[in-house]
This record gives structure tokens, sequence and C-alpha cells, in this order.
């Protein structure tokens, strides 16, 4: 019950906030998540998202690539995926063994401000899924800020949360690595996709993402207050 009034005082507060009005899609994107969180998930448009990155730190490191696939009401939407490219500062250096991205494939990448804006304009109805999502957002937020645009939170699902919960019904302790987006896709008997690639991850979080819904039970039985989270 608090987590249901908490969330409608803060998305109440920041769909008043005048400031807002300088990022329509930002405002529209909070307007959809308060006017969805009651309803139950089997109704909701998610967009999985997935960003590589030259390290893990926000505050020095830069996005590289955005992977993003849309889920429209439990049914993922393969044929709706995109993949962009961003330009950077400096090198992408030692994280290309990563991400498989060069600084070679980065000449026709996108500027961040062109990035991010069509990034808002994709999830202005649609509610953030990522695995580990706090890491992505920070970006993000980071990101956006550095362009004037006034955000305050973002909300996302994160689905290593969800697994984690899962995990911590069952057992005390999680061993090393086992929240990892793979180690989580083999307990739901899902199939490991070799390429460490945004748009890969991005589908593979989305699959996750509806396995874990239908082990929760249901996606007619779940709301997307009871999974929502503030970062």
């Amino acid at each position: 019950m608090f987590q249901k009034w908490w969330l409608n005082n803060k998305l109440k507060r920041l769909i008043s906030n005048n400031k807002l009005n300088k990022s329509t899609h930002l405002q529209r994107h909070y307007q959809y998540l308060f006017t969805q969180l009651n309803k139950p998930v089997s109704d909701i448009n998610f967009l999985a998202l997935d960003i590589e990155m030259t390290g893990l730190d926000h505050k020095k490191d830069e996005m590289v690539s955005i992977g993003i696939i849309p889920i429209i009401k439990g049914q993922i939407q393969p044929g709706y995926a995109q993949y962009k490219l961003l330009k950077i500062q400096g090198s992408v250096g030692q994280s290309a063994t990563i991400h498989g991205v060069h600084d070679r494939d980065l000449t026709t990448a996108l500027d961040t401000s062109e990035v991010i804006e069509w990034l808002l304009q994709q999830c202005q109805d649609k509610v953030l899924v990522a695995h580990h999502a706090l890491l992505d957002i920070q970006f993000l937020e980071h990101a956006m800020l550095k362009l004037g645009i006034p955000v305050h939170q973002l909300f996302a699902v994160d689905t290593l949360q969800l697994e984690k919960q899962r995990i911590y019904r069952k057992k005390q302790f999680i061993k090393n690595g086992e929240l990892r987006l793979n180690a989580c896709r083999e307990r739901y008997y899902l199939p490991i996709y070799s390429a460490h690639n945004a748009l890969t991850d991005a589908l593979a979080c989305a699959e996750l993402l509806l396995a874990q819904l239908n082990k929760m039970g249901g996606l007619e039985h779940i709301k997307l207050q009871d999974i929502l989270r503030k970062y």
C-alpha cells in the first residue's frame, strides 16, 4: 500500500513541475507511468533497454551504444527494435573487448543530444526495463542534466532486482555472478546469446522479464506499481 501511495504522490509532483514543460516527451512519460500504476502488466507497454559504456563510472565514462526493444501488452516486438551509436570525447579503449564497438565504428555515430531526444520520444508511452537498471539510469540522468533537461528521477523495472528478490525468498545468500543476465536467463531455460551487444542484451532483458512475470503468477495478476522502482 505504501509503494502505491508513494509512487502516486511522487509522479503527481513530477507532472505538476513547470520545469518539465521544457521536455514534453519526459512529461508524457511521467503521465503514462501515473495512469498505468494500478493496471496489470499485461496491459502495459514496456521498453527494454541496454546501454554499453566505456566504463562503469557515469561521471567520467561515456555511453557508446543504446539498444531498445518494445514489449507491447506482453508481446516482444522485434520488428520495432532500434540500435544507436553515440559519439564520445575520447576512445573506447579496452571497453571494446566487452561490447565490440571500436573507435572506427563511431565515425557516423550520433551526438548524445540526438540520442537522448530519440530515447525520450520512444519511452513517452512506455515503461523502461533494464537489467541492473541503476547503472543505465545513472548514465542517462547524467547525460540529460548535462544537456539541461530537468530530470529529477527516472523510473524503471529492473530484472536484476526482480531476480534478487526471488532468490532471497528461497535462500539467504546470493553467489557471485548469480545475478548476471545470462545466469538469470539460465534459471528460466532461456537460450544464451553469445554476442555482448546493446540490442542483443535489450532482447535478452525483455525475454527475461516475461519469464519472471509468468513465474511470479502471470502478467494479468501483477500490477505495475508492484514492480516499478525509482532511481
